[in-house]
C-alpha cells in the first residue's frame, strides 16, 4: 500500500485497485478493460492524498476537528466541515507530487479540457451510492488549475453533506480516504444517465434519460430530461416521455460551467434517435453483464460518438413480493399535481418548501419536502421527510436517487410545484404513479374477494430456483425473492472490503479479526436462508485485487491474472490463509449452520479438491458430514467429473464465464476478441451436458452459478439437459423461476404426449 504511485493510468486499473482509486476511478479502469468508449484519464491516488495530509502534518489536527461531532447538530456540523476544508487547502501540495500531477495532465495534452472529479474510497459501492457526496469540478484547463481542482476535491471529503452521509452509514472518517480522476471532457451536445435495469423492480428495462448540453444538468435534476425505456427482452423501445427541457449546462470559458436557456427550437425537440437508444442499451447491457449486477450509467454523446464516461452500481432495487396489487385511493381527495413518480409508496405531510439551502432547517420529521431540485446538501432534510416533490429533474436524478436509496416516496418534474403549493398544506403523494392529492387520501381496504382474484398463485418448479449473493446488505432482498437457497455466495467482497488480504492479518497477528468479519457476514446471509442451502464459494481473487490493499505488497505481478495465482491453486500454497477461512466455517457448523457448503473454485484436477479435504480434516472439519463440492468452470474439470465424484463431491457448480473463456481461448474483456465469446458454443454446451449426465447418474446435485444462468433461454436449455439447480442473479429470480416453470411443463406434456401417442398405436 506505502509503495503505491501518485498517479495512475486509466489502462492500469482495475475494479480491485478500489482502495487506491476509489469507486469511480476503479469503475472507470474496468470499463475501459472490456472496450467501452472511455475518454482517457489518469487518477491522483488515494495513497497520495494519505502522503499529503501526513508530509504536511495536517492529519492529527484535522481528525481531532470530526471527532466527537454530533452531525445532527448542523451548527456545528458546518462550522466543523469548514475549518477541515480550510486546513485542506491552506497549505500547498508538496512540490514533487504537484510536479508528478502536472506531468500526468501534460501527457494527455498541454491544453485539453478535463474534468476533475471526486473518487472516494467508499463511494459507489453495491450497498451506498454516495451521490454526489464530493466536488466535481468541470471545463478546467491548464497545470495550475488542475492542482488546484484536485486539492479542492480532496477537501470536499470534509464537506458538511460527505461527514453527515458517512456518519449516517457507519463509515469512519478516518477509515475513507479520497482519489481524483482527472479526464479529458467531452463537449458533449447530449448526455445524460441510463439504468441497465429498472431502478425500483429489478426488471431488464433500460431506463435512459438525456437532455442537451453536458449531463450535469440530469444528474443534478436542473432539467426534466427525456426519458427513454427499452425493453431489453423484445429489443425495442417500449415508452417514451419528450420532455420540455428548458435549461442545459455548457462549459464557460476557460473554467467552469454555465446553466443557459435551451432555444425554443430544441425545448421540445426530441433528444435521442431510435440508433442510439439501442447503442446505450447495448453499452449498458455489456457493464451490467461484466460487473453482474445492474449499473447506473452516465453517458454523452458528440456527433456520432459515444461517450461512457461514469459507471456504478444501482442500489435502489426492491425487492418484490409478486401479486400484490398497487394501492387505490378512496375519499374526497382530489388531484392537484402531477409529475414523474420516481420512488414508489405512498405518504402524507405538510408540505414544507425549500428555496435555499438554509431553509432546510425549518423541514420537520414527516413533511413533504417540495423543492425546484434536491442536492446533496439537503440530505440531512430529505432524511427527515416522509415524501419529496421536485419541479424539475427525472428517475436518474438526485432526488431520485436518494429517494430511493431511502425507502422515501418522490415525485419528480412537476414543473410548479413550488408555486402551486403552499408552506403547511397537507398532500398526499403516489410515489408509483406520480401524483399528489389534495389533504389526506387513504388507501382503499381490499376485500378478500378482490384478494383472491388478484393475488398470484407462487411459480413451483421441480428445478430448485437459487440466488447468487455477494454482500450481506443484500441478503434481505435476496431472500425476499423466495429462492431456494444460495448457490454462490462470493467471500471476495467481504474481505476486498476490510482493506488489507488474508496476509496482512496472519503478519499483525490480528487473525481472529478476520475470522470474526468473515463470519459475521456470512451469518447475516445464512440467517436469511434458514434451512436452505446456501454455497459459499471460497477465496477467489485473483493477484491484482490484492496487491493495492494492506499487506498486499509482495503480491505477485501476472500477465493474466485470470489464469494465475487464483481460487484452489492459491489456497493450497498458502494454507495459513486457506485456514482462515475453514475457521470461520467451522463456528458457523459447531453453531448448527448445517446448511453451509463449501463450493472450491479454479479446480482443474481431484487431487486438489482431495488436498483441501484432507487439509479440513487436519483442522477439524468432520469431511464425511459437511457439504463439499467443486466450481466447474475449467474444461478439465468437466471432463474428469467422474473422478470428482469418486473423490468425494456432494455438488458442482458451473462457472460460465470462466468455463467459456478457458473452452474457447477468448479473453471477454478483450475488446479485439470479445465478439468471439459465445455462451453457447457446442464445445461449451457438450461440456455442460455430459458433466450433468454424469451427475444426476451418480446422484451428485449440478447446478449453474455463471451468468448464463441468469439468461432464460440458457435455463430452458439447462432444464431439459436434466440440471437439478440453478443460482441466478437477484434481479433475474422472477424471469428464470418463469423459464425453468415453463420449461418443466412443456416437457411434461411431450411425455403425455409421447406416452399416449404409444397407447393409441397398441389399441389399433
Amino acid at each position: 500500500m506505502k509503495d503505491a504511485p501518485n498517479i495512475l493510468w486509466l489502462e492500469e486499473i482495475r475494479k480491485g485497485d478500489l482502495p487506491s482509486v476509489g469507486g469511480k476511478g476503479a469503475s472507470l479502469g474496468e470499463m475501459a478493460s472490456i472496450g467501452l468508449p472511455v475518454p482517457q484519464a489518469y487518477v491522483v491516488t488515494a495513497q497520495a492524498f494519505r502522503r499529503f495530509l501526513v508530509d504536511t502534518g495536517l492529519e492529527d489536527s484535522l481528525y481531532s476537528i470530526l471527532e466527537g461531532l454530533d452531525v445532527d447538530d448542523n451548527t456545528a456540523l458546518e462550522a466543523a466541515a469548514s475549518k477541515a476544508k480550510d486546513l485542506i487547502m491552506s497549505v500547498p501540495i508538496p512540490d514533487g507530487m504537484a510536479a508528478e500531477i502536472r506531468s500526468a495532465y501534460d501527457r494527455i495534452g498541454k491544453d485539453t479540457v478535463v474534468a476533475v472529479r471526486s473518487s472516494a474510497t467508499a463511494e459507489d459501492l453495491p450497498d451506498a451510492s454516495f451521490a454526489g457526496q464530493q466536488e466535481t469540478f468541470l471545463n478546467i484547463q491548464g497545470g495550475d488549475d488542475v492542482i488546484e481542482a484536485v486539492q479542492m476535491c480532496w477537501a470536499s471529503l470534509y464537506g458538511a453533506r460527505a461527514v453527515y452521509y458517512r456518519s449516517k452509514q457507519g463509515f469512519d472518517d478516518r477509515s475513507v480516504n479520497i482519489a481524483v480522476v482527472v479526464q479529458e471532457l467531452i463537449f458533449s451536445e447530449k448526455a445524460g444517465v441510463l439504468f441497465t435495469s429498472h431502478p425500483v423492480t429489478g426488471e431488464p428495462l433500460t431506463i435512459i434519460e438525456g437532455s442537451w448540453g453536458l449531463g450535469e444538468a440530469v444528474v443534478s435534476g436542473s432539467v426534466s430530461p427525456d426519458n427513454y425505456v427499452f425493453d431489453q427482452r423484445k429489443q425495442r423501445v417500449v415508452d417514451r416521455i419528450i420532455a420540455s427541457k428548458e435549461t442545459e449546462i455548457i462549459p464557460d470559458g476557460r473554467k467552469g460551467t454555465i446553466e443557459v436557456a435551451v432555444p425554443d427550437e430544441r425545448k421540445n425537440a426530441v433528444v435521442l434517435s431510435e440508433a442510439e437508444i439501442g447503442r446505450l442499451a447495448a453499452l449498458g447491457k455489456l457493464s451490467e453483464d461484466h460487473y453482474d449486477t445492474p449499473q447506473d450509467i452516465e453517458w454523452g454523446i458528440v456527433g456520432d460518438d459515444l461517450y461512457i464516461l461514469q459507471s456504478r452500481p444501482v442500489t435502489t432495487i426492491k425487492a418484490q413480493t409478486g401479486g400484490k396489487p398497487k394501492e387505490s385511493f378512496t375519499g374526497s381527495g382530489s388531484i392537484i399535481l402531477e409529475g414523474q413518480g420516481a420512488s414508489p409508496g405512498i405518504a402524507t405531510g405538510r408540505v414544507a418548501i425549500i428555496k435555499h439551502i438554509k431553509d432546510q432547517g425549518s423541514v420537520k420529521e414527516g413533511d413533504i419536502l417540495v423543492a425546484k431540485m434536491t442536492n446533496p446538501d439537503m440530505v440531512p432534510a430529505m432524511r427527515r421527510v416522509s415524501g419529496i416533490i421536485t419541479d424539475e429533474g427525472g428517475m436518474t436524478c438526485h432526488a431520485a436517487i436518494v429517494s430511493r436509496e431511502l425507502g422515501t416516496p418522490a415525485v419528480v418534474g412537476t414543473k410548479k410545484a413550488t408555486s402551486l403549493l403552499k408552506d403547511g398544506q397537507i398532500v398526499t403523494i403516489d410515489g408509483d404513479r406520480g401524483i399528489i392529492y389534495e389533504g389526506e387520501v387513504k388507501a382503499a381496504e381490499e376485500t378478500p374477494a378482490a384478494s383472491a382474484q388478484t393475488a398470484a398463485a407462487p411459480l413451483i418448479t421441480s428445478t430448485l430456483i437459487k440466488v447468487n449473493v455477494s454482500l450481506p446488505e443484500a441478503a434481505q432482498r435476496a431472500a425476499a425473492t423466495g429462492a431456494d437457497g444460495v448457490g454462490l455466495l462470493r467471500i471476495e467482497h467481504l474481505i476486498l472490503g476490510m482493506n488489507k488480504t488474508p496476509q496482512w492479518f496472519i503478519t499483525h497477528q490480528k487473525e481472529d479479526e478476520f475470522i470474526s468479519e468473515l463470519y459475521d457476514g456470512i451469518k447475516i446471509i445464512l440467517d436469511a436462508f434458514p434451512g436452505k442451502p446456501v454455497w459459499v464459494r471460497t477465496l477467489d481473487a485473483p493477484t491484482d485485487e490484492f496487491r493495492n490493499m494492506e499487506g498486499g505488497e509482495d503480491e505477485p505481478v501476472e500477465h493474466n491474472p485470470m489464469l494465475g495465482w487464483r481460487g484452489i491453486r492459491r489456497d493450497l500454497s498458502t494454507p495459513e490463509q486457506f485456514r482462515l477461512q475453514i475457521e470461520a466455517f467451522k463456528r458457523l457448523w459447531k453453531e448448527g449452520y448445517e446448511n453451509l457448503g463449501l463450493m472450491f473454485p479454479l479446480v482443474s484436477h481431484p487431487r486438489e479438491f482431495i488436498q483441501a479435504k484432507a487439509l479440513l480434516r487436519d483442522w477439524g472439519v468432520d469431511v464425511d458430514v459437511v457439504t463439499l463440492g467443486i466450481m466447474v468452470e475449467v474444461p478439465s474439470s468437466a471432463i474428469m467429473i467422474d473422478d470428482f465424484i469418486k473423490a468425494g463431491i456432494k455438488f458442482a457448480s458451473f462457472g460460465t464465464n470462466d468455463l467459456i473463456q478457458y473452452t474457447l481461448a477468448v479473453d471477454r474483456n478483450n475488446e479485439h476478441v470479445a465478439s468471439m465469446y459465445e455462451p453457447t458454443h457446442p464445445a461449451v454446451l457438450k461440456l455442460i451436458d455430459y458433466a450433468i449426465g454424469r451427475c444426476r447418474a451418480a446422484g451428485v446435485e449440478c447446478s449453474i452459478c455463471g451468468q448464463a444462468g441468469s439468461d432464460p433461454k440458457m435455463v430452458s436449455w439447462l432444464v431439459e439437459h436434466g440440471i437439478l439447480s440453478v443460482s441466478a442473479n437477484i434481479d433475474a429470480i422472477a424471469k428464470i423461476r418463469e423459464a425453468a416453470a415453463r420449461t418443466e411443463q412443456r416437457m411434461i406434456l411431450n411425455m403425455a404426449y409421447s406416452k399416449g401417442s404409444n397407447e393409441g398405436e397398441r389399441l389399433f
